[in-house]
């Protein structure tokens, strides 16, 4: 699930890996916290879920200013990329297959970066 947004990739991009932010654009989440400073490959944390849950999660993959995505309770979990696009920058979520009941919360999440962002 992709969308454009009339933002620049590193503001997007910014966004999206500030945990403290996570609950202004992610929907399922109310808090999240790192165990050590900056989002980067093999960060680990607790990501607080609307239903009251603490989970653990591992960022699983890393692209600087590009991509990221995780694995929370050590479930692969939901993929982000930003790329520059046009006037601004293509913001994507992806999901694994046993996931699909997932997309109407990216599709939340993405309307809500675009808001925060442009």
């Amino acid at each position: 699930m992709s969308r454009h947004i009339a933002a620049s990739a590193a503001d997007v991009w910014g966004l999206l890996t500030d945990v403290g932010r996570w609950p202004d654009w992610g929907p399922s989440i109310t808090g999240a916290e790192l165990d050590s400073p900056g989002l980067q490959a093999g960060s680990t944390g607790r990501v607080r879920t609307r239903l009251g849950l603490r989970l653990p999660f591992t960022v699983t993959e890393f692209d600087a200013g590009r991509s990221w995505a995780w694995a929370v309770a050590g479930i692969r979990a939901t993929g982000h990329l930003v790329v520059p696009e046009g006037d601004g920058c293509r913001a994507t979520f992806t999901v694994p297959c046993w996931a699909l009941a997932y997309l109407p919360v990216c599709a939340v999440a993405l309307r809500r970066i675009a808001k925060i962002t442009e």
